[in-house]
């Protein structure tokens, strides 16, 4: 796929100096020379976490220090499969490998005896391995599941915590490439860049039409339901077009939040959709939210306006979205996420030429990749040893 295939030409990431990097920083004696031998068979992860305004999330991860431990004495951890159409990019399962023993859903169902006692650790990537209750039930020694990624709608909350055990998710880690890919399917869609690509390269162009027109980003107003990390992270970009920036939030920023980027709280949704000329929707998928965006807020909306999701497909009532497209209820729309994913190839939706959908590519950087595989280590090692959670996620 195309991440797999794009991890495959990397060489390591660079970092800015005097910011530690896992990837390097992670990494047992006894993995980096065989030739070892290993007299110690324990190992004390001791981890800091200072802030940084110039870290991603605001945090950085200092290196653990680590005594000598056997290959096999390392804790496993239980992933889909490495490489593939759905496992685990080899980059990553390479960082993985300096702290875990990788155990695959292929090995662990092959030899489940065996394998059930060693795993104490699942790292979910790309939503994969799925979590249900015959997983949990065999596995008695399992404490964590380390998701990579904030989402965490694929698992059962409450299910997994009457197991005893523990989720953690990396939202630090997320913020910067999630509101970037939100800003560029504002401009494109505004600017019909994908419309503008195919009349460019068609074998029919004859002429370039001079009344083939977009609309403009700098200053119009921006509405963005769901005001957290990401949220924010758009306001701040969406600041240097010079927008007015309007929110919609559970809680209201503070004060200097909100100067700091010049934006107005909304505590009515509706106050927001009928005043916006782009509406972002950010927000975590949840009972509450699902559908969150249906016919009756599609019609407060302009018929000038573009909506933009980049949270989950199911925050949006995609039939009332088809049909606000159809009938020119609002002018377009650019999702980043569908429901389901990828949607049925005859899906009304694909037939719209006033809408960009993209793969859920909101966190598929080189980068974020990375990032969010070191965030989830950090997580799962912190559950391990006892330690202070950096990014726990408690059932509601």
């Amino acid at each position: 796929m195309f991440r797999s295939k794009a991890f495959s030409l990397l060489k390591p990431i660079p970092w800015v100096p005097g910011q530690p990097n896992l990837a390097y920083t992670f990494i047992h004696p006894a993995t980096a020379s065989h030739g070892h031998r290993c007299h110690r068979r324990s190992v004390d992860y001791r981890q800091r976490y200072r802030t940084c305004s110039g870290s991603a999330g605001g945090r950085i991860i200092s290196a653990p220090q680590t005594k000598v431990m056997a290959e096999e004495e390392l804790p496993g951890v239980l992933i889909l499969d490495i490489g593939g159409t759905h496992g685990v990019l080899e980059d990553l399962a390479a960082l993985l490998k300096k702290h875990f023993r990788l155990i695959t859903m292929k090995e662990f169902l092959e030899n489940k005896k065996e394998m059930s006692t060693k795993i104490q650790s699942v790292f979910v990537f790309e939503c994969r391995p799925t979590i249900d209750q015959e997983l949990l039930e065999s596995l008695p020694n399992l404490k964590v599941i380390g998701n990579s990624g904030v989402g965490v709608d694929h698992l059962d909350l409450k299910m997994i915590s009457n197991f005893g055990v523990k989720v953690t998710n990396t939202p630090h880690a997320v913020a910067d490439p999630t509101a970037d890919i939100g800003v560029a399917l504002m401009l494109a869609s505004a600017r019909r860049l994908v419309e503008g690509c195919q009349i460019a390269v068609s074998p029919d162009t004859k002429y370039f039409a001079v009344d083939w027109l977009g609309v403009e980003v700098t200053r119009a107003t921006l509405g963005i339901i769901g005001m957290g990390s990401i949220g924010y992270k758009v306001a701040q970009r969406a600041r240097a077009f010079d927008m007015r920036i309007l929110y919609h939030n559970r809680n209201r920023r503070r004060k200097e939040e909100e100067e700091a980027v010049g934006a107005r709280y909304c505590e009515k949704m509706a106050d927001l959709l009928q005043q916006s000329d782009f509406v972002m929707v950010v927000v975590n998928l949840t009972p509450e939210t699902r559908k969150l965006i249906g016919k009756k807020e599609l019609g407060l909306m302009k018929p000038t306006a573009t909506l933009i999701n980049i949270s989950r497909g199911a925050v949006i009532d995609q039939d009332a979205l088809v049909e606000a497209l159809q009938n020119k209820v609002i002018r377009a729309a650019a999702v980043d996420v569908t429901y389901p994913e990828p949607l049925p190839r005859d899906h009304p939706l694909l037939k719209l030429n006033n809408i960009i959908i993209t793969p859920h590519i909101g966190t598929a950087t080189v980068q974020a990749m990375r990032m969010m595989a070191e965030e989830a280590i950090a997580n799962i090692l912190a559950v391990l040893n006892g330690q202070p959670i950096p990014s726990e996620v408690f059932p509601k």
